[in-house]
């Protein structure tokens, strides 16, 4: 929840909780009844379910004024009862704060951080897989956190604790070279974005350069996209492309197609952060 003076929040708030556990019956109900409970209209709900775990999201609307802190005590109270993880995001005209993810190839990270100031938001945290990228942060006056746990699941673990402590709205994938899990993504819906280096479906995976100059294809492009459970399946934000010369080296293509990566993340972050982006049916509409 971001934190704030005043305890009440203005009419018709919207809020976004989710809640992730076991899977087991009569979750849903649970939820969705204390919902209603509080006054609260449902806008949106979606539930998965992958190998016994349980990832639901609600979109809640209140049109009369409601107590934040209390809102947030009770679902609480209530997530520890049910033994779930749950969190919610109020919707506020504050700044954003947003988490960078990076690995090692610094041109993205160096597009955000120089184009700072034209975001509604600020980069909070900066975490990495290694080191290598700490520099630019520093430089930069961002913290930058290193977890180069190998476990994917335990270092996701210590990714969702330093987001909650720096009350994170928006991921940035910044060339993060790891694939994140359900148990992860379900709690950013529609907030994690991702930029891919290739028209997706087209070339999934790490190595979609090397595969279009392989194939010799005559354009290479881009694909900014939230982030789903399903691995570069989610919901397409931005896409952009460039024409290849026959003699261009592949080391031609990725310096090509790291600029562009970077520009198009960026404008996606960009236009996330100031709420023209809405996703309805798996699809990305401009508002």
């Amino acid at each position: 929840m971001r934190k704030s003076s005043a305890n009440k929040v203005m009419k018709k708030t919207v809020v976004g909780i989710t809640i992730v556990g076991k899977d087991r019956e009569g979750i849903v109900a649970t939820f969705t009844n204390f919902a209603f409970s509080k006054g609260g209209n449902i806008e949106k709900v979606n539930q998965n379910v992958i190998k016994g775990l349980f990832g639901m999201y609600l979109e809640v609307s209140f049109s009369k004024t409601i107590d934040v802190k209390k809102f947030d005590s009770d679902i609480q109270s209530l997530a520890k009862k049910e033994k779930m993880d749950v969190s919610t995001h109020h919707e506020t005209n504050s700044q954003k704060n947003i988490a960078v993810l990076v690995t090692k190839e610094p041109l993205c990270l160096e597009t955000i951080i120089t184009n700072a100031k034209s975001l509604k938001g600020k980069i909070s945290v900066i975490i990495g897989t290694e080191k290598t990228l700490e520099p630019l942060a520093k430089k930069a006056k961002i913290p930058f956190i290193a977890i180069e746990e190998k476990i994917q699941d335990k270092a996701e673990e210590k990714i969702i604790k330093i987001c909650k402590q720096y009350d994170i709205d928006l991921i940035s994938l910044a060339r993060y070279m790891r694939i994140l899990s359900p148990n992860f993504v379900w709690r950013y819906p529609n907030r994690i974005i991702n930029i891919h280096p290739s028209l997706l479906p087209a070339f999934p995976g790490a190595l979609a350069y090397a595969q279009a100059y392989e194939r010799g294809t005559k354009i290479v492009g881009v694909t900014s996209h939230y982030v789903t459970e399903n691995l570069d399946q989610g919901p397409i934000i931005f896409q952009d492309s460039f024409k290849v010369d026959p003699n261009d080296t592949l080391e031609k293509i990725k310096t090509k197609g790291q600029k562009l990566e970077a520009d198009t993340l960026f404008k996606a972050m960009k236009m996330h952060l100031e709420n023209k982006l809405e996703v309805r049916w798996r699809k990305v509409h401009i508002k």
